[in-house]
């Protein structure tokens, strides 16, 4: 795989009959499990064509309450129907005493966190009897406690389950705006060993003035310091296979698919270089 692009069942017809080289789809993995009906027969026929990479948005692997046994069962019914090339979820948490949060919620990365996180991983993997991959977060307030930096709690997981890491290079943009850290020396950070898809994706300042921060929004071109980052990236461990986000304000087909000829072109000329 090289460049994909999230899928958009409105996209579906154009989908299907995208020609371009190497294109391959990622879904929100929840969206799909379900036991029929139309969105399913989509992906299944979207997965007859391409590759499929399901990106989960409800695990909650950093929860003190572990994945719910049911919820494992269907998303390891829609792997076993598919075939994903991939299957990732966040490093966040969003379960509290019975009730699931929306959004993905910070926490003190501490080592106590880590045992949780990787315990969770460890469920996961060996419900679905396949490695994951776990993406970074974007961050909107630093928290006290902090007992190990981003890239060395990402390690350390990676190194205690077998996953593999899902770096969204906006998502580290991002949070090193907000928090005002170095993108580019986080990004340096993490292992190529261990990288096994990188996400691509748009923001905005928040609508509040006086808040000062970006917002990891999705619904809007990708710009052009997110492109540099990802080219540092890139030129560091090499081509990986590169998603364009966008969950709002979503463009016509072919706009979308610039941005991802765009990410599909910077691979090819890495793998020149590599070759």
């Amino acid at each position: 795989m090289t460049a994909g692009l999230g899928f958009k069942l409105e996209h579906l017809d154009e989908a299907l009959t995208a020609r371009n080289p190497g294109l391959w789809f990622e879904v929100h993995a929840e969206n799909y499990m379900v036991d029929g009906g139309p969105r399913l027969r989509a992906l299944v026929a979207l997965a007859e064509r391409f590759a499929i990479s399901l990106h989960g948005v409800g695990l909650s692997l950093v929860s003190v309450e572990p994945p719910a046994e049911d919820h494992l069962g269907r998303l390891r019914a829609l792997s076993d129907l598919i075939g994903p090339a991939a299957i990732s979820d966040h490093l966040a948490w969003q379960k509290w005493e019975g009730a699931h949060h929306a959004d993905f919620l910070p926490f003190p990365r501490t080592r106590e966190a880590l045992d949780i996180a990787a315990g969770n991983v460890a469920r996961v993997q060996d419900a679905l009897r396949r490695p994951i991959l776990v993406e970074n977060p974007s961050l909107y307030v630093d928290l006290p406690g902090h007992e190990l930096d981003e890239a060395s709690f990402l390690t350390e997981l990676a190194q205690r389950t077998g996953c593999g890491l899902l770096v969204d290079v906006n998502n580290i943009f991002v949070s090193a705006a907000n928090l005002r850290f170095s993108a580019e020396a986080r990004i340096d950070a993490i292992p190529a060993s261990i990288i096994g898809e990188i996400h691509l994706a748009g923001h905005r300042p928040d609508p509040d003035p006086d808040s000062g921060l970006l917002i990891d929004s999705h619904d809007a071109p990708i710009s052009d310091p997110v492109w540099l980052l990802y080219r540092r990236l890139i030129d560091r461990i090499g081509a990986r296979p590169t998603l364009i986000e966008r969950d709002d304000e979503v463009p016509p087909f072919p706009e979308l698919m610039l941005e991802r000829d765009r990410a599909h072109h910077l691979l090819e000329q890495r793998m020149l270089i590599d070759a």
